[in-house]
């Protein structure tokens, strides 16, 4: 890297860090995720003895204590939002591109700091989220060292990694800290819910990005599922979804003025 780069990535550092914010969305996405799941994992132990033959089957003790990432990636999203889009609202983003004017080094820059910020958060709270939910299951728990477990964490890991920089593209490409959260919570929250779950829209649910890379944080397979992609695949889709919207916020960056 060189001279420049790394000084426009130390910037960017300085600028990430020093929002309230940041803080406050990261430590949010810790607590909701590893609390959520703790609370699941505790009422599953106290149903699992009612549970039929078919549910004892599909029991994913190792899933069950990632329950709050639905709710945890909602604090990543609005992470990636706010660290691309604030300095449009503020118009802070003349200044940076004044003394930034390669925007490619600058975007890279604010989305490498970023993602960097997440993988480590992410994967705390992957790992605190397992612990804590498996202590909860009691005698129905899974270990770390049980077939596809370390997988799973990691991937849960890298899972609210990649959700962070899919909301930073969809930030560049609109611009606008509220535009982008309009969009991006209903996107998450209902509409990929709803597709996955309506038998005639489940094939095309099923390819969104957050159904498709949660795979990678299941240990058992449901016993009726057909998806047609394994843990791995599911987190390739999700991977070619952040390219595409990291790909057009540049194209946008490029194309725009400030």
């Amino acid at each position: 890297m060189s001279m420049a780069a790394t000084q426009v990535v130390r910037s960017e550092w300085t600028k990430i860090r020093s929002v309230a914010s940041t803080v406050w969305t990261l430590s949010l996405a810790v607590v909701v995720t590893v609390a959520f799941g703790m609370l699941i994992s505790a009422l599953a132990k106290n149903e699992f003895g009612s549970m039929d033959a078919r549910g004892r089957l599909s029991f994913d003790p190792t899933f069950i204590s990632f329950a709050g990432t639905g709710l945890g990636q909602l604090a990543m999203i609005v992470f990636g939002v706010l660290v691309v889009a604030n300095e449009y609202s503020s118009g802070m983003i003349r200044t940076s591109l004044a003394a930034v004017p390669q925007r490619g080094t600058f975007l890279f820059s604010k989305i490498a700091v970023a993602t960097a910020l997440a993988l480590v958060v992410g994967m705390a709270t992957s790992f605190l989220a397992f612990y804590l939910g498996q202590a909860m299951l009691g005698d129905l728990k899974a270990s770390i060292g049980d077939p596809g477990v370390l997988r799973a964490v990691i991937g849960g890991g890298l899972y609210m990694t990649l959700i962070t920089m899919f909301s930073m593209g969809v930030a560049a490409m609109l611009r606008s800290p509220m535009l982008s959260l309009a969009v991006l919570m209903p996107f998450f929250f209902l509409v990929s819910n709803i597709l996955a779950n309506v038998s005639a829209t489940e094939k095309i649910g099923r390819f969104l990005p957050d159904q498709a890379g949660s795979k990678i944080m299941q240990v058992v397979t449901p016993v009726d599922d057909d998806t047609p992609y394994g843990p791995w695949g599911g987190l390739g889709i999700m991977v070619l979804w952040v390219i595409a919207s990291l790909v057009g916020g540049y194209v946008v960056l490029k194309r725009r003025d400030a």
